[in-house]
């Protein structure tokens, strides 16, 4: 298979659901920084949930840009991973599990930030009261199996990171989960990377910008306009490209 188009792609942005990211950072207002800077496939990836990725896919519809639902799963080792699914309908699936695998800790909005829905106008319509940001009661065993039982995709987030990354939680990637492909962190050089961890240069990789500001919409390392689709990578991609 030839790549036709030198795709571009941001697979790790957070909206004001996520309580670390800006309130501008609304699905309209991210839809229109991608198409600004031409992006073709980005991913919503809020913390633990998908409240926000039906009201994005219906402002991108027509478009011309592509969303891919998505989801960053917090696991009860605290291991962050990035879950995408080919239709929303398999990611609301995966959101109702989620929210029965969260514990409820009510979210101070003072320390953490806000968690904000938002409708199809791109107006705020209401707050997520229980705190998002948090370890699910689900394994990453779980995840992996409950993800791909819905015909998705787990990708281990920022596996470079000091805290929440599969490395540092659980030393390795567990070998007989079906990981394909991996995150490594803008900021970090991969192929500095890669050689320091040699084990892992037979995972596909991808960097996201992981933004919660509009700004750092597409900054993935030395990309400043969305990581390439590789043929590699579109490969693995493809059930989404559809």
């Amino acid at each position: 298979m030839t790549v036709k188009k030198d795709y571009r792609c941001d697979l790790h942005i957070h909206s004001c659901l996520s309580p670390c990211a800006d309130l501008l950072m609304t699905p309209g207002n991210i839809i229109r920084e991608a198409l600004r800077i031409g992006l073709d496939f980005i991913a919503i990836t809020d913390h633990n949930s998908a409240g926000n990725v039906r009201a994005a896919m219906e402002l991108a519809r027509d478009s011309g840009l592509k969303l891919i639902p998505g989801m960053e799963v917090e696991t009860r080792e605290e291991v962050h991973l990035l879950c995408y699914f080919p239709v929303l309908e398999s990611l609301l699936e995966w959101d109702e599990i989620m929210q029965m695998n969260l514990p409820d800790i009510r979210n101070d909005e003072e320390f953490f930030g806000y968690q904000l829905y938002t409708d199809e106008n791109d107006e705020y319509i209401a707050k997520e009261e229980r705190l998002l940001t948090v370890a699910s009661r689900l394994s990453f065993s779980e995840v992996v199996e409950g993800v791909r039982g819905l015909g998705g995709m787990v990708v281990p987030a920022h596996v470079d990171r000091p805290v929440n990354s599969v490395i540092r939680q659980l030393g390795f990637i567990p070998p007989d989960e079906e990981i394909d492909i991996i995150e490594i962190s803008r900021n970090t050089g991969a192929g500095k990377f890669l050689e320091k961890h040699p084990y892992l240069q037979h995972y596909v990789y991808i960097t996201g910008s992981d933004s919660h500001y509009l700004t750092d919409i597409g900054k993935c390392g030395r990309e400043e306009r969305g990581f390439p689709l590789t043929e590699e990578l579109y490969i693995f991609l493809e059930e989404f490209l559809n």
